[in-house]
């Protein structure tokens, strides 16, 4: 801990970086540096190409840009489509070896691929009691970062550089993140909160999904519905872009000659961000905010009242924000929103709680309206995929530290294929520049 006195001494440091790290925003617009790497209107500075996935909010109509609703494509195919075709199965598995491996797999291969990811699913002995419960932390990030990295001590090709051995190390992982997740939130359970402990070990006979509702309840009972709810939220944060934050950082440090621990470990460090992947953790904050608030859920005058509110910072963190609302990429709409809403109605359906589906419903149709007529935006303001996803895993009983980590869950597939095409096209090291405006001293 750090004393009083040291934290006086640390202030008067602050206010000296604060004076000599502060650079006029004018600078900016006369060097022409992208602050964000993105330009004023957004648009994101080329920075690399990738055949791994895309993403499409405009159009060009009578040559002009025209926004339109957004589209995420996983190797060339629309993700819309991807889960239409699995019906009633759950695809987490197959999708990602189609992300990994850049095609479809067989129905043999598919098999073979969930065998592997099966068998993958474990730990080293005594892994769990002398890593994830040496040090357990509400911030279950956090904990599985330490454990990606300890677990390159007992990996002893952890160095070797090549593709093979990296996509090797790519699968245990993706295997292994469900383990790391729960196991890491069962130990801050105990330890910091004084609850009751249960650690069970993953079948490997179970999908992704089914492994994690089964490892997080006393009982390990799931429904059909529950499964196919979380499989789905899973596909759809599986990946989006070589540009999101944690996906480039995958990119620079692999480009690096850095070994996979390392890489994934970097990754972990820039989703945790709020900016990034705790986005649905603030989404939850505000409707609890609100729930708290406004008396009848179907009233849409007292909700936009209150959405009036917090957007002139009157109300909720006085940020000025309605969480879940606008993407930095999309407009008129997000495409993982639109698919996710269906199975978020199953489930509210299944659990009881059309009540506060309402409310979000009702939020999601007057939000744009309010930010529009408060903020002056018209180019587009729709609900993203983090407005719903926290409801959803509310209503699955996991609890708000794992939110972040089961964002990791997912994005592991996505870092990993980025990983693996940066290993393969590239060959330099991701170096940008930058401006110095250093004025020159002399002693």
């Amino acid at each position: 801990m750090i004393s009083g006195n040291m934290n006086g001494y640390i202030e008067q440091l602050e206010s000296l970086c604060r004076v000599n790290d502060n650079i006029s925003p004018r600078l900016f617009e006369e060097y022409g540096v992208n602050k964000g790497l993105r330009d004023e209107n957004g648009k994101g500075v080329l920075t690399g190409l990738t055949n791994i996935s895309k993403i499409i909010s405009s159009k060009i109509e009578n040559n002009q840009k025209v926004s339109c609703d957004g589209e995420l494509w996983y190797r060339g195919y629309r993700v819309e489509d991807l889960i239409g075709s699995l019906g009633e199965k759950l695809g987490f598995e197959k999708i990602a070896y189609l992300l990994l491996m850049g095609q479809m797999p067989s129905e043999e291969e598919e098999q073979e691929f969930k065998k592997t990811i099966g068998l993958c699913r474990t730990l080293p002995t005594n892994f769990t009691r002398d890593v994830i419960m040496k040090a357990p932390s509400e911030d279950v990030m956090n904990s599985m970062t330490r454990s990606i990295l300890t677990l390159a001590s007992y990996d002893r090709q952890a160095k070797n550089p090549s593709v093979a051995n990296s996509l090797r190390q790519c699968i245990q992982l993706i295997s292994e993140f469900p383990l790391l997740a729960v196991y890491g939130y069962n130990a801050y359970n105990h330890y910091e909160k004084n609850d009751s402990m249960y650690i069970h070990h993953p079948d490997k006979n179970l999908s992704t999904a089914e492994n994690i509702l089964m490892m997080m309840r006393p009982d390990q009972k799931f429904t059909k519905t529950e499964a196919k709810v979380l499989d789905t939220a899973l596909i759809l944060h599986m990946e989006h872009g070589g540009g999101n934050n944690s996906t480039f950082t995958t990119r620079v440090v692999t480009s690096s000659g850095s070994d996979t621990y390392s890489t994934m470990a970097a990754a972990m460090c820039s989703l945790k961000g709020p900016k990034h992947g705790g986005a649905n953790i603030k989404v939850m904050e505000m409707m609890e905010d609100i729930r708290d608030h406004v008396k009848d859920f179907s009233d849409r005058d007292e909700i936009e009242a209150y959405l009036g509110k917090i957007v002139d910072k009157e109300a909720f963190d006085r940020k000025g924000l309605i969480y879940g609302m606008g993407h930095a990429v999309y407009s008129i709409s997000d495409p993982r929103e639109r698919v996710f809403k269906s199975y978020v109605k199953q489930l509210a359906e299944e659990k009881g709680r059309q009540k506060d589906l309402a409310l979000y419903e009702n939020i999601e149709a007057l939000a744009p309206k309010v930010i529009a007529e408060k903020r002056r935006i018209y180019k587009g303001v729709s609900p993203n995929v983090d407005f719903y996803s926290g409801f959803v895993y509310e209503m699955l009983g996991i609890p708000v530290e794992l939110y972040t980590a089961m964002f990791a869950v997912a994005r592991i597939v996505g870092w990993s294929a980025h990983r693996i095409e940066e290993m393969i096209c590239a060959d330099k090291i991701i170096r940008p520049a930058y401006m110095s405006i250093m004025e020159e001293k002399s002693l």
